[in-house]
This record gives C-alpha cells, sequence and structure tokens, in this order.
C-alpha cells in the first residue's frame, strides 16, 4: 500500500515540477509528464493487482459499471467528491474506480505530452525562443534608428 501512495505522490509531484520547469527548460518538462506518465501505470497495475489477488472483479472496459464510472469520473474532477462518494462504496468499486480515473488521467497526459513535443519540435526549446525574441528586437531597434 505504502508503494502504491508513493506512485500516486510521485505522478503528482512530477506533473507539478515539470509544469514550473517549464519556464526555463521544455525538455525537462516532457521528460518529468514521461516520468509522472510511468508513475500513474505503476499505479495502475498495482491497482489490477489489488482487484487479482483478491479475487475481486475488474470491470470489464465495455461493462455497465465501467461505463457509468467513466461518465461520473469525467465530470468530477475534484478530489471533495470523490472523498464523500467512496467511504459509501466496495473495495472493489473504489480500486475499479481509481483504475477508471488513472485510464483517463493517461489519455490526458499523452495528449499533453505529444502537445509538448510537437511544440518542441515546431518551436524549439526555450533557448532557441529567446533568440528568435533576441533577433526580432535587435531588428526593431535598428529599423528606429
Amino acid at each position: 500500500m505504502d508503494q502504491m501512495i508513493q506512485a500516486a505522490r510521485s505522478g503528482k509531484q512530477n506533473i507539478a515540477e515539470g509544469s514550473a520547469a517549464s519556464t526555463t527548460s521544455r525538455e525537462t518538462e516532457i521528460k518529468l509528464m514521461n516520468v509522472a506518465k510511468a508513475s500513474f501505470q505503476e499505479l495502475l497495475l498495482d491497482y489490477e493487482d489489488y482487484l487479482r489477488v483478491r479475487d475481486l472483479e475488474l470491470w470489464s472496459e465495455n461493462s455497465a459499471k465501467a461505463l457509468q464510472a467513466r461518465i461520473v469520473c469525467s465530470k468530477h474532477n475534484d478530489s471533495a467528491f470523490y472523498r464523500n462518494a467512496l467511504p459509501k462504496r466496495t473495495d472493489e468499486a473504489i480500486a475499479n474506480i481509481a483504475i477508471t480515473l488513472l485510464h483517463q488521467e493517461d489519455v490526458f497526459l499523452r495528449k499533453l505530452i505529444n502537445r509538448l513535443k510537437s511544440d518542441f519540435i515546431k518551436k524549439g526549446g526555450i533557448r532557441e525562443e529567446m533568440s528568435r525574441v533576441r533577433r526580432k528586437w535587435r531588428d526593431n531597434d535598428n529599423n528606429k534608428q
């Protein structure tokens, strides 16, 4: 259980650190987002193992329970909602809801990483961006003289 908590914390922290790093290094931002994705994948496997070793059901992707969980989870991104709702659920439901949230997180994080990579390819890193701005400033300043 401690390992699951650590994986969740690591994923969250790497997203925060990656966002903070974006102002100085796009490469570091992309790297940390990938580390976050890997941490969440580890957590996903841990939840699946949790269900398997306890002989609890892992909801199939198209089951009525999984579809309902996806709908509810897509509408709620406030942790207070889950803190209120989850104590009323079984261990099986809680684990499957966590799995649903992790799958949704994976989609969003994958899209973010792909966009960051695309932006980096098109615009370069911070150094290239600063060089472009500096050249533009110099060109404008020279045109005024």
